[in-house]
């Protein structure tokens, strides 16, 4: 049995630490009433042989829905709760670190770490994601969301996409379209303020839904767009019809939203630290970010072939002037090109970190439990150069699949996160 040395760590408002290492905090953990379970994982890692690691197993974090930050509120499909990344950001680094995700998505783990006084580094095949990420690393005041949207000529649309009106009113639909002439424009021209960054972004996430605060009539989730003709089936279901929205008055009340929990001292700290963040548009394997200026990585990717993030995004990429399917996403559908995939990965994140920087690499459950994705990461880690120290599965009485998909709780879906930690040595 390999033996896993402790992590040492400066405890900042952590649960009973115990002899100063992060392992300690994990066996002693008692932060929702119950005690953390310890066991042993065991891995085959090629030529190396194979590799026990300690798992724990609790509650690390809360099960409860928006309980993060109001910056927070922005929908994305597979994306892992704020307390996930904030739980590894307060205990693996200080305030002025570098914190980075590979696979940033909406950004989760970059805007927690802005929050926590953290430079964010970010990267995305998708361009999709910096336009998602990156104005809430330094969100404009209300006022200048107010002004940027009474510059808008809402009747300037142009030709209106026919096809989308199985989504949207006519008016709305124009509405929509002026919107997006007027930031493609001042995108081209490069003069897009922080205001029109905010409001694509907003509009992005108001493009579809299930209640009045979206664009369209009754559809899926907002983080997933359905095919226009697929549209037309739940409108004939539903014996529904798209109404007309007020697309300014919709971007107004969700900016509100957003910037609920900032405070004016946050806001202020948050554009003081902004001009550190660093986002790349690329693959994840290869990117342009410096050289062991990281401390800590919080990342999951994307898991094998369970979600099409191009279907997903196609209405959010057209808005955005995104060609959805020029985007090379990874959809391994095999463990061992996944696998190679996250190897490769990983070599860039290690060439990234700073010496004893630590990867906290989040993989979830895919195929009903039935493949552990850890055990196709630890190997992945060790064959990238890192050393594996230990797992944590945070353990939910409750699944991420909402009833709007019909699935009772606990009975389908994801209920778990399991995060393997690395570390880099020399």
């Amino acid at each position: 049995m390999k033996r896993v040395g402790a992590v040492s760590l400066p405890f900042d408002d952590v649960d009973e630490p115990h002899g100063g290492s992060f392992e300690g905090l994990l066996a002693q953990f008692a932060g929702e009433g119950a005690r953390t379970v310890v066991q042993a994982l065991t891995v085959s890692a090629g030529p190396a042989g194979s590799v026990t690691v300690p798992l724990y197993i609790n509650e690390f974090w809360t099960a409860r829905q928006r309980a993060a930050h109001s910056l927070h509120e922005v929908s994305y499909r597979a994306c892992f709760k704020p307390q996930l990344p904030r739980f590894f950001i307060e205990r693996l680094t200080a305030p002025g670190d570098v914190v980075y995700d590979p696979f940033m998505g909406r950004g989760t783990t970059l805007v927690e770490a802005a929050l926590l006084g953290r430079q964010a580094y970010g990267c995305d095949v998708n361009p999709l994601s910096r336009v998602l990420c990156e104005p809430r690393l330094a969100p404009p005041a209300i006022h200048a969301v107010r002004e940027a949207l009474a510059g808008v000529d809402f009747t300037d649309a142009g030709d209106l996409p026919d096809d989308l009106l199985v989504f949207y009113h006519p008016e709305t639909l124009r509405q929509i379209c002026a919107l997006r002439k007027y930031l493609l424009t001042r995108e081209r021209l490069g003069v897009l303020t922080a205001a029109d960054r905010w409001i694509r972004m907003v509009a992005v996430n108001r493009l579809t839904g299930h209640s009045s605060g979206f664009f369209s009539v009754y559809t899926l989730p907002p983080n997933q767009a359905v095919s226009a003709r697929s549209q037309a089936k739940i409108n004939a279901r539903r014996g529904q019809k798209p109404e007309p929205r007020d697309v300014a008055g919709i971007i107004l009340r969700k900016s509100r939203a957003l910037l609920g929990d900032l405070t004016q001292s946050a806001q202020e700290a948050l554009a003081h630290i902004a001009p550190g963040h660093r986002i790349v548009t690329g693959p994840s394997s290869k990117t342009s970010l410096p050289d062991a200026s990281v401390t800590l990585a919080v990342t999951s990717p994307p898991f094998l072939d369970v979600v099409d993030y191009k279907s997903d995004n196609w209405l959010r990429c057209w808005f955005s002037g995104i060609e959805a399917v020029s985007v090379p996403v990874t959809m391994a559908r095999r463990i061992d090109a996944w696998q190679a995939f996250v190897t490769d990965t990983l070599c860039d994140v290690r060439r990234l970190l700073k010496p004893g920087g630590h990867v906290a690499f989040e993989v979830g459950e895919v195929r009903g439990g039935a493949v552990r994705l850890e055990e196709a990461v630890i190997p992945a880690g060790m064959a990238a150069g890192l050393e594996p120290l230990l797992v944590v599965i945070n353990a939910q009485q409750f699944t991420k699949t909402a009833n709007c998909w019909g699935v009772a709780n606990n009975r389908k879906g994801t209920n778990s996160n399991r995060i393997v930690l690395f570390r880099k040595v020399l």
